[in-house]
């Protein structure tokens, strides 16, 4: 697959799932680029926006697998990984896979379950599998995890661990429609007889494996390297910041700014690349220090600053 093919199918593939759900379209653009990243994402806003409709429009639109898992208070690791049950007719333990094995699997409400819970994640996020009383099993590919949650604020919710947060590639919100946008949901509503809306299979599993190596193709010039590692260290010298960009959001961020760049058909990353991807991926990086938390500073913000303060390099597109 080449690079200007992956321009088409991800519009068509946006174009879908933006039939279905009321939203921006750079919305849907920043969570492609968290697939084509081979990462997974993190979607955070009030209820009733539209998560969880995104996330399984988005799993059908790519003609995928998809699970769903309401995480709850008392949601066990083994409800989200499987266990072992005994067989009597063969007198043996047999593994029952749980809802992790699928190609999307919707963490939804993800932080109204405890840490034990959500670490279950952990291993299947980052390495593709999951360890089950010492016994590795392999999780489908292609693997995404699209965990939703509410803010922080609602009642009976728990903060993510700052390694869990680091495992998303992206993080972003839905938010409310403007006035249009609310009159467009209750005139499509009108429109079809059953509440939620329909979404067709653009491509399948095989186009989105396929889809996912395109940026490997994508050329990153010296220049814009060093602006990445730039951006992601300043972060560390903000006097606002606890805990900056680790080593792994560094490369993540190199990551979505190639996956942007084959999102725009581009065989090459230029500075918007990185621009447009750099608060989705790094702001829930950040741990901010108590004093800036109260004075009602956001991680975003802290991002914009850090971007406002490094030189973005100037830079000639590579021939062809």
């Amino acid at each position: 697959m080449s690079v200007s093919r992956s321009e088409t199918i991800a519009d068509r593939v946006i174009d879908e799932v933006l039939g279905a759900v009321v939203a921006d379209r750079r919305l849907m653009e920043t969570i492609m680029t968290g697939v084509l990243a081979r990462g997974h994402v993190l979607l955070e806003d009030v209820p009733g926006t539209g998560k969880t409709l995104t996330a399984r429009s988005l799993a059908t639109a790519l003609g995928l697998e998809f699970n769903r898992l309401q995480f709850t208070p008392d949601l066990l690791p083994a409800d989200v990984t499987g266990s072992y049950v005994y067989d009597e007719n063969s007198g043996s333990f047999e593994f029952n896979e749980g809802p992790i094995f699928a190609n999307v699997v919707l963490a939804d409400e993800i932080n109204r379950s405890p840490p034990k819970t959500q670490a279950a994640l952990l291993e299947a996020m980052e390495e593709g599998q999951v360890t089950v009383d010492g016994t590795t099993h392999e999780l489908p590919e292609p693997f995404l995890v699209i965990a939703t949650q509410n803010p922080v604020e609602q009642e009976g919710t728990f903060e993510l661990p700052e390694a869990q947060r680091d495992r998303f590639t992206v993080k972003t919100s839905i938010g409310y429609p403007d006035a249009a946008g609310e009159r467009e949901l209750i005139d499509r509503r009108a429109d079809r007889t059953a509440q939620a809306p329909t979404v067709d299979s653009v491509i399948d599993a095989e186009a989105v494996r396929a889809l996912r190596q395109i940026p490997e193709q994508v050329t990153v010039e010296d220049e814009l390297r060093d602006y990445v590692v730039a951006v992601c260290r300043e972060t560390r010298a903000d006097r606002r910041v606890d805990v900056g960009v680790s080593p792994r959001g560094v490369q993540r961020l190199f990551e979505a700014a190639r996956a942007r760049a084959a999102i725009e058909g581009r065989e090459y990353v230029v500075p918007d690349d990185v621009l447009a991807v750099a608060e989705p991926v790094l702001a829930h990086r950040l741990v901010l220090t108590a004093e800036t938390s109260v004075r009602d500073t956001s991680r975003r913000d802290v991002v914009r600053d850090v971007i406002d303060r490094v030189e973005v390099p100037a830079m000639t597109p590579p021939e062809s």
